[in-house]
């Protein structure tokens, strides 16, 4: 399994950024996506998750209603959508893969990562 982010880089506060993460050598039928952060000397934050089966999502609180995932048509890509991002949401963002169609979005349930891209908001 490898997962490959991509779309980092620098944002104003209230613009808008789309990370992409390439999905490729998974063979399950059913699973799930994540999203996740880490700030320096913070905790790695699970942020956003996505089903396969049918595309169901759950978002952490501190980005419900501002950030978007989804799976592109083939459901080998999965973007998140950064809208209004804020200075605090400045971190490297990864995504990993869930073995089966379970929202989880607790980083100690996955152990497979990318090597992230970093987004910094900033004026």
């Amino acid at each position: 399994v490898q997962l490959v982010e991509s779309g980092g880089g620098l944002v104003q506060p209230g613009g808008s950024l789309r990370l992409s993460c390439d999905v490729s050598g998974f063979s399950f039928d059913d699973y799930a996506i994540a999203w996740f952060r880490q700030a320096p000397e913070k905790e790695r934050e699970g942020i956003a998750v996505i089903s396969s089966s049918d595309s169901t999502t759950e978002y952490a609180d501190s980005v419900k209603g501002r950030f978007t995932i989804s799976f592109d048509d083939t459901k080998t890509t999965v973007h998140l959508q950064l809208n209004s991002p804020k200075p605090e949401d400045t971190a490297v963002y990864y995504c990993s893969a869930y073995y089966a169609d379970l929202l989880r979005l607790d980083p100690t349930d996955y152990g497979l990562w990318g090597q992230g891209t970093q987004v910094t908001v900033s004026p």
